[in-house]
């Protein structure tokens, strides 16, 4: 595979991919007001969108095991594509939520599939490069997005933000003809643990959005009988091998915890930019946007160091960057919007560093026959914790309804500097049996060599 040609067209696929999702972050505030929608239920446009879209990426990671990327990538773009074509004309709440959740069924092909073609196809010792190259294109989408979507929710109208969809449909013939030709293996797939995968997640969410208790004893109990499915199904699919690694358990933990953070930070910053400081979409989007795009210039360099260092150290620092940031939003979010600007410049690179190292480390430890499930399992689990996160953070602002919004806002920021310093304390008891196995490895080497 020409993987010079390849990654860069893969990388703006995913661009545009990522970039639907940040350009309504931008635009929550004015489709809550177009459509006449409470802020729990308009943070659905976003978190439908998230969890589909992690779905959709875990079956496509699966289905590469048995089906071509070739045909899994035309089946993700056309959908993708299509269902753009009708958001442009969607004028409800109900309309809109239906073209998200299409298009997050398509849309999961471009990060699934991308991982399985560093894995499968760039040799180990450039593969930090290649997921490196993946994150920088999700990096720039989270800063040109808001700029897009600021200057087209201003200008033009939220509809035609489905417009820059539509771009993948030109994308697609040209990827075709590039991706290697793949053989077709029998097809085995288990399409009820697929289902019960959906159903886990909808009813989990369900359960938080709506404040339901019922919501959330079928979410638990579709999860137990969803856990008794996985022990007893031989080729389920969620692969059960999978939860028999510590330290894979170990960096989902942190997974989803490094999305709670970046998808609950990106949906308070465009309210607290628009309630606090009264900055319109586009103003909003130039406040984020330098600090992505500083995150897609420095991804282009942590790939390299990355196969060069290994991935453990640039975890640990992305880690207490973000702590710092959170704690500087909580204590002074409403002193100016600098603040946010600033903040954000450090911010972002954190979290693409973070999560760059995080897809090296998972499939570091992954045994090559497990990385097309184990991969996908840690993208579901990713963008779960995103979803989750602004599910929680439009209830956390609702319940503080009679608070100062600025109280609102910061007090959701010190639930987030919380989970930002669990995922760190997961990740240093996954480093502490990481390097004791190291040193074994080394010692059990020194003293064959002596022999």
């Amino acid at each position: 595979m020409k993987d010079k040609i390849v990654m860069p067209l893969w990388t703006f696929g995913l661009f545009i991919v990522v970039m639907n999702t940040t350009m309504f972050n931008v635009s929550i505030p004015s489709i809550i007001k177009d459509i006449g929608v409470s802020t729990s239920f308009g943070s659905w446009i976003v978190s439908s969108y998230s969890i589909g879209y992690a779905l959709s990426t875990l079956i496509y990671s699966r289905l590469s095991d048995v089906l071509t990327i070739r045909r899994l990538l035309s089946i993700g773009l056309i959908i993708f594509g299509v269902s753009s074509i009708f958001g442009i004309f969607a004028t409800n709440f109900q309309t809109l939520l239906i073209v998200r959740i299409a298009q997050s069924a398509g849309a999961g092909a471009m990060p699934g599939l991308g991982l399985v073609i560093a894995n499968r196809y760039i040799p180990y010792e450039k593969r930090g490069r290649a997921i490196s190259m993946i994150s920088a294109g999700s990096a720039m989408a989270f800063g040109l997005g808001p700029i897009f979507g600021g200057l087209i929710s201003e200008y033009i109208g939220w509809n035609d933000l489905f417009t820059v969809s539509c771009i993948v449909l030109v994308l697609l013939p040209i990827l075709f003809r590039l991706i290697p030709k793949e053989e077709l293996k029998p097809f085995q797939f288990d399409m009820t643990g697929a289902c019960q995968t959906v159903v886990n997640a909808v009813t989990l969410l369900t359960a938080v959005t709506q404040r339901s208790t019922a919501w959330l004893a079928i979410g638990l109990l579709s999860i137990a009988a969803h856990f008794w499915y996985i022990k007893h199904k031989k080729g389920s699919f969620i692969n059960r091998e999978l939860f028999t690694k510590p330290t894979y358990r170990k960096l989902l933990i942190v997974g989803f915890c490094i999305l709670v953070l970046n998808l609950g930070n990106l949906f308070l910053m465009p309210l607290a930019l628009a309630n606090l400081f009264g900055k319109t979409p586009l103003a909003i989007g130039l406040t984020i946007a330098p600090g992505a795009v500083l995150s897609a210039l420095l991804m282009l360099f942590v790939g390299r160091w990355i196969d060069q260092f290994g991935s453990v150290r640039f975890l640990i620092l992305g880690h207490a960057i973000l702590a710092l940031v959170l704690i500087a939003f909580w204590a002074d979010l409403g002193h100016s919007p600098t603040v946010l600007l600033f903040g954000y410049l450090f911010f972002s690179p954190a979290l693409s560093v973070t999560l760059a190292s995080l897809n090296y480390e998972t499939s570091r430890i992954l045994p090559s026959k497990l990385i097309g499930s184990g991969m996908g399992l840690m993208q579901l689990i990713q963008f779960f914790g995103g979803a989750f996160s602004v599910a929680v953070s439009g209830l956390l602002l609702e319940f503080q309804k009679k608070n100062p919004l600025v109280s609102s806002y910061e007090n959701v920021y010190g639930v987030l500097i919380v989970v930002c310093i669990f995922s760190l304390i997961t990740l240093l008891l996954y480093i502490k049996p990481v390097r004791q196995s190291g040193s074994l490895k080394n010692k059990l080497a020194e003293k064959e060599r002596a022999q």
